[in-house]
């Protein structure tokens, strides 16, 4: 064995960010679906990760209602150290704190400071209503500022009729990013399929000499298979469960 086959190339470290309304309104079966998916689905992204020579997926968790938390401490979460707590709704709908958190940790002396270096993350926002603070407009304008969120790849589902579509749209620049779903068992489906894909996808490595900041390319395949689910759920709906 060569001295190079002998020392193990370090891995990129590519961050999958949950963003989760658990306001009030999201209480029994929404928020019970968004925690059983996201349970049930981290064996599979970790498989992924497990499986891929150039990206290390990491978890970080950031829970929002009448402020915003993060699940995961104080920095993105190995997979095989992570483990689901079950999240809990009540309170008010505190969408322009989850962005200011998000905007903070998206930073290099905060969640992006690994050593061997970072993909653009992906970044994942279920909510079922309507932001309540009055300042979430500004707050989302500086986040848009930051320069991972630019590069990541992002996608937002809107749980119920109720779920402001055009904040939606604004978080993730283009309403094809934007899912919308109206009961547990499709919504479940959601989280699931896009989780991996989305996974996928931002953990790919990039042409050469083309960096890994602002891979439009990213966003636009993601985009690609999100309008095939949405397909797939028209085609196909859960017709006998009940909508919220």
């Amino acid at each position: 064995m060569s001295l190079l086959d002998a020392v193990e190339i370090p891995r990129k470290t590519m961050v999958l960010f949950f963003v989760v309304d658990t306001s009030g309104s999201m209480e029994g079966s929404k928020i019970g679906a968004v925690n059983t998916a996201i349970e049930e689905v981290i064996p599979a992204i970790k498989d992924i990760s497990d499986e891929n020579a150039d990206a290390e997926i990491k978890i970080a968790a950031l829970e929002f209602s009448s402020e915003a938390r993060w699940v995961t401490g104080n920095g993105p979460v190995e997979l095989s150290q992570f483990h689901w707590n079950g999240l809990k709704a009540d309170g008010w709908t505190a969408f322009g704190e989850a962005c200011k958190e998000l905007n903070e940790k998206l930073a290099a002396k905060a969640f992006m400071k690994d050593a061997t270096g970072y993909f653009a993350p992906a970044i994942f926002l279920l909510s079922d209503g309507e932001p309540t603070d009055g300042n979430w407009q500004g707050e989302l304008a500086e986040l848009k500022k930051n320069k991972w969120f630019k590069a990541a790849v992002k996608v937002a589902v809107a749980i119920g009729d109720e779920a402001n579509k055009d904040m939606l749209k604004e978080f993730t620049g283009t309403m094809e990013a934007v899912l919308e779903v109206h009961d547990a068992v499709t919504l479940k489906k959601m989280i699931k399929f896009v989780s991996v894909r989305a996974s996928q996808v931002a953990s790919k490595s990039t042409n050469a000499g083309s960096g890994d900041l602002g891979d439009a390319q990213k966003q636009a395949e993601l985009n690609a298979s999100l309008q095939e689910l949405n397909e797939e759920i028209a085609v196909s709906p859960d017709n006998d469960q009940e909508d919220w």
